[in-house]
């Protein structure tokens, strides 16, 4: 268990009204734990937030030694402060630093760190409809040295952010585009981590998909560039023909955790769902017979955006009319009704922050 020192603010910022946005806003306090070789995890704190001071040479600047998660506290219907599953956050963590070659940090550690500092600024979580308290844990290395190598030092942090939803349109239907030019990972690779190299590799063909009116990227295969992968923020999931299908996990995607709260929902709802490869040949196959029914993305910031068109090269395929599906207004609903403590949580999913 970790010892965790408090420092509070003594000039505490004044609340946002309005509009929140996504990730534009930022809390009183942040946490704070540093590693050492040799000492390990140390000096677990809290204080208020402020700017970092990094030597120029610090390695994450040069070599992109760096992870990062995403979750969110909610205000329940009775006042209290629930987190979503974050026990799969510190899972997460985990692999990813695994992969980058980051020291681990211990689930329950983790967990304690985020639910440490989301009471301490939990006046700050937002109460109004599809808002949330938006909280973003990192790791970044910190040794100063230019030479290719895992730095002895390291920083995990947890910043917060109260949010509004993640898309402006909110539940409405997105544009999303089937990127045929730039692949965005391979198995081998890194693309079931949360490093910012993923994210970075996106955003040349977002920037397209956007110029051509689209919100978000569907990637393809690195290889044979035929089997649709993840969307830039969020898995993919799809109605086919009665069936909920997603591409199955193969070390290029996510494991996304409201992926999995989905796929779990649908089994139990007597769904047939297939974790598979899907072609986008098969895509349009199933849209030109009338059976690609509804396609959604699910992801931690949106929770659930419904898919009212894909465009592949010089097919653009209207999904549902453009309007949110039956399914996906379901998933959306009990998601966020488990997370507020509207509905009965059967999986034991909410966590309470006391």
């Amino acid at each position: 268990m970790l010892d965790i020192k408090i420092e509070r603010t003594t000039n505490p910022k004044e609340k946002p009204t309005g509009k929140l946005g996504f990730g534009k806003v930022f809390t009183d306090h942040m946490f704070i734990m540093n590693y050492t070789n040799g000492k390990g995890w140390h000096d677990p704190r809290i204080v208020p937030y402020q700017d970092l001071t990094l030597s120029p040479a610090a390695m994450v600047f040069h070599y992109g030694q760096e992870m990062f998660e995403g979750l969110k506290a909610y205000k329940g219907i009775h006042g209290e402060t629930l987190l979503f599953r974050p026990d799969m956050n510190g899972k997460r963590t985990n692999d990813t630093n695994d992969r980058l070659c980051i020291p681990q940090i211990p689930v329950e550690d983790f967990v304690q760190a985020v639910k440490a500092v989301v009471k301490v600024d939990e006046d700050w979580i937002p109460t109004e409809p599809g808002t949330s308290l938006y909280i973003r844990p990192f790791i970044i290395a910190t040794e100063p040295f230019l030479g290719v190598d895992v730095s002895d030092t390291f920083l995990f942090m947890i910043i917060l952010s109260p949010s509004g939803a993640y898309y402006e349109s909110g539940l409405e239907p997105v544009g999303i585009w089937i990127e045929d030019d730039y692949v965005r990972a391979v198995r081998g690779g890194m693309g079931f981590a949360k490093t910012g190299g993923n994210y970075a590799a996106s955003l040349a063909a977002q920037v397209k998909a956007h110029d051509d009116g689209y919100s978000q990227v569907l990637w393809l295969d690195g290889v044979e560039r035929k089997y649709i992968e993840e969307v830039g923020a969020m898995n993919i999931f799809f109605k086919i023909d009665g069936k909920i299908v997603t591409p199955m996990l193969n070390g290029s995607i996510l494991p996304g955790i409201t992926r999995n709260s989905v796929l779990q929902l649908c089994r139990d709802w007597g769904m047939e769902v297939e974790e598979r490869r899907i072609s986008v040949d098969e895509l349009l196959q199933a849209q030109k017979d009338g059976k690609l029914e509804e396609c959604f993305g699910t992801g931690t910031a949106a929770v659930i955006s419904p898919v009212g068109k894909l465009r592949y090269k010089d097919d653009v395929m209207v999904i549902g009319g453009g309007k949110i599906g039956p399914v996906s207004q379901k998933i959306y609903d009990t998601v966020t009704g488990i997370q507020l403590g509207k509905l009965e949580d059967k999986f034991g999913w909410r966590v309470v922050v006391e």
